[in-house]
């Protein structure tokens, strides 16, 4: 078996990258490790971590091309945060101009969750703990 020991990172490429910015860090709450212009690549990395882990890398390219479909295309289904309070983290969203799906339950396990989109459409799951 490959010992893996965690995941690393979740890389994102985004087409406005200071609109992006604001949704990871601003909304989402999202800390910046550290910020990078690459002029070279006339593009932005920006490291991020959630409670001082690091999570996911920002990037901005020239011209990316669009995510061809929504959470059933091939590749990156969503993107998942757990929160304690499914009810609070929806009503802070909504405060920030950001929809929410309607809630929904799980299953099999019972938990609550909902999706919003990103500045870019890339669902992003909010799972209840």
């Amino acid at each position: 078996m490959l010992p893996l020991l965690h995941v690393h990172h979740i890389a994102i490429i985004a087409s406005n990258y200071t609109v992006s910015k604001h949704f990871y860090t601003e909304v989402l709450g999202l800390g910046i490790i550290r910020e990078v212009y690459r002029a070279e690549r006339d593009s932005y990395k920006l490291d991020l971590a959630l409670h001082g882990h690091y999570v996911i890398e920002l990037f901005s390219f020239p011209g990316p091309p669009p995510r061809p479909t929504h959470p059933e295309a091939a590749g990156l289904r969503h993107l998942a945060f757990a929160v304690s309070d499914l009810d609070a983290a929806v009503v802070w969203l909504m405060q920030h101009a950001v929809a929410s799906e309607p809630i929904r339950t799980d299953e099999f396990t019972g938990r609550r969750f909902t999706f919003v989109q990103d500045p870019d459409g890339l669902p992003v799951e909010f799972y209840e703990s």
